[in-house]
């Protein structure tokens, strides 16, 4: 199984069609989901790739619960939303049970405030039904923006890395990339101009004065040593 840490979906590589499922109608709530070409045993392998799990228990509840996300206001299941989730799920790639349970968020999260979005109507209703309905869609789309960036952080950590493509130094000034000392004993990364500072200086620069001022320290001494003989 492929593990691409690095992305959620690589748009520079060619994608075969997502894994799809065909609904057989049991009553009004629920339907049983069927592989569309027939191929059991290939399908169910894909439903378990794309939802990151080797659990067939794992992969039932899945596709309970995408069913209940993807009823229409109103309506039965829908087949074409249950496959769109799935098509969303597929494109995060997760790679266990964790990543799968936030990618089953991140699609019925999305399905939940298009729905919502969908109840505007061209904006008509009263005031306060189109103030609720905007409060609620907006919190779901921050709510699907904030799994997303838990998806991010659980693949990454909480790292962030800043690469520097160009510093400008001024006539005068002092570029400085890399660990500095401060006065202080604390030492930090500074990337940019540094102009001649009394509170930060490299620590080269620090070790150097310091064996200045012991070195003079101790000529002192020998000459005193010398005056009193």
């Amino acid at each position: 199984m492929e593990k691409p840490h690095n992305r959620l979906v690589s748009s520079s590589e060619p994608r075969r069609a997502p894994v799809r499922v065909s609904l057989q109608r049991i009553n009004a709530n629920f339907s049983k989901a069927h592989p569309p070409d027939g191929n059991g045993k290939i399908w169910w392998a894909r439903l378990k790739q794309a939802l990151g799990t080797s659990s067939s228990d794992f992969v039932n509840a899945s596709l309970l619960q995408l069913q209940k996300a993807a009823q229409l206001p109103c309506g039965g299941i829908s087949e074409i939303a249950m496959n769109a989730a799935l098509a969303m799920i597929e494109a995060a790639a997760p790679q266990n049970e964790i990543e799968g349970a936030l990618a089953i968020q991140m699609a019925c999260t999305h399905t939940a405030a298009i729905s919502v979005l969908a109840r505007f109507g061209g904006g008509g209703g009263s005031e306060r039904r189109v103030t609720a309905l905007a409060m609620a869609a907006a919190r779901l789309l921050r709510a699907f923006s904030t799994q997303v960036e838990a998806l991010r952080r659980l693949r990454h950590g909480g790292d962030q890395y800043v690469r520097v493509e160009h510093v400008h130094v001024n006539d005068g000034a002092q570029a400085i990339i890399g660990n500095v000392q401060t006065r202080e004993g604390t030492s930090s990364s500074v990337s940019g101009p540094e102009a001649s500072s009394n509170s930060i200086e490299p620590r080269s620069a620090s070790l150097t004065r310091r064996n200045r001022v012991a070195r003079d320290a101790a000529k002192s001494i020998r000459r005193a040593k010398q005056l009193s003989a």
